[in-house]
């Protein structure tokens, strides 16, 4: 299996989508914003069909909308692909999302949108910082894997969940010491972080976050964001 993340832009906003591949055909899927609503809906699977991966997991670093209306359409796909999602965003990731957003879809002057939030699943797996992820998504419960399930849970446990909130409560990025790579939702982008004027959003708490990982990872690692550049070192997210 190639080593590298994939990206796949999908969803109304484009959120970065990513692929990180595991072992044998197993990959994890990393919010999944493709759907119906975005005339997208089969990008995401059409992928791991044309190249024959399986996702073991389905990963959220956080709650909002553009990041997580994907997460029916592979349900679907992939009824044993369990969905994991910190505790602080799970109302926001499930079948409450079109409710909970709904405020803010309106203020941000796309309330159409709440449609594609509807009948989303709830999430099977809540999560609070610190884990691996090979203990949020344990490769024995993916069976159709089982014969990987070893190099599974090796390649999950590279990975460990930070929780970083400011952009929302739950926002979270994952972290590969051995790969120096960070996943990093909408915490950082390129010379920028992520908002805090949304609903649940800090300002306080975002810059508690950024300390957070300026002063605990190596200012080299590369970061992929959930929207626009990637492969960036941390040192170009903001002046130290």
């Amino acid at each position: 299996m190639n080593d590298e993340l994939v990206c796949i832009p999908s969803g109304i906003l484009q959120a970065n989508t990513w692929i990180v591949p595991l072992a044998g055909s197993a990959v994890l899927v990393v919010d999944p914003a493709a759907c119906e609503y975005a005339h997208d809906a089969g990008r995401i699977t059409a992928w791991l069909s044309e190249h024959g991966r399986v996702p073991v997991g389905i990963f959220l670093t956080h709650g909002h909308f553009d990041h997580i209306a994907g997460t029916a359409v592979l349900k679907r796909a992939f009824p044993s692909c369990r969905i994991a999602v910190h505790g602080a965003d799970s109302r926001m990731a499930g079948a409450e999302a079109a409710e909970v957003q709904g405020t803010m879809l309106e203020w941000m002057g796309i309330p159409a949108a709440r449609r594609m939030l509807r009948s989303l699943p709830d999430a099977d797996v809540l999560f609070s910082g610190g884990e691996t992820l090979d203990s949020v998504f344990p490769a024995a419960e993916a069976p159709s894997l089982a014969a990987d399930a070893e190099e599974i849970a090796a390649a999950l446990s590279r990975w460990r969940v930070l929780h970083t909130p400011g952009h929302t409560p739950g926002s979270v990025c994952l972290y590969s010491g051995e790969r120096n790579q960070l996943i990093s939702g909408d915490t950082v982008f390129y010379r920028t972080h992520g908002r805090t004027d949304l609903e649940g959003g800090s300002e306080s708490e975002m810059a508690r976050s950024l300390s957070y990982l300026r002063k605990t990872l190596p200012q080299d690692a590369a970061v992929y964001p959930g929207h626009d550049a990637y492969g960036f070192p941390l040192s170009k997210t903001l002046p130290a």
